[in-house]
């Protein structure tokens, strides 16, 4: 199942007026470029093939988060936590990971 818009309406709406806990979230295939999301807690979320181009995602909590296929060209993920994800088929191009966790098991296409 893709993310319907009004999801992501809803997620950017909650963002905007302080929550930042958004774990175990159904988002794929969502389009999250360009945004700003920093400190945001994704853990558990399915963001399969999401669009995460641009996007600040520093301290953002992506433990446990599957982005299977996900876009993150220019992404900033600084001080990110990407402990147990696998990085399989996401595009990092120019990816900003200053300080980022990612654990050394993990797999990059």
């Amino acid at each position: 199942m893709l993310a319907k818009p009004t999801y992501t309406k809803e997620l950017l709406s909650r963002y905007a007026a302080g929550q930042r806990d958004f774990r175990n979230l159904n988002l794929i295939a969502a389009n999250l470029r360009n945004l700003n999301l920093s400190g945001i807690d994704l853990s558990g979320a399915n963001l399969a093939k999401a669009n995460l181009t641009g996007t600040n995602l520093s301290r953002a909590k992506l433990m446990n988060t599957v982005l299977t296929g996900a876009k993150l060209t220019n992404t900033n993920l600084s001080q990110a936590n990407l402990t147990n994800v696998d990085l399989s088929g996401v595009d990092l191009k120019s990816a900003t990971l200053h300080g980022t966790i990612i654990p050394q098991s993990a797999s990059q296409a």
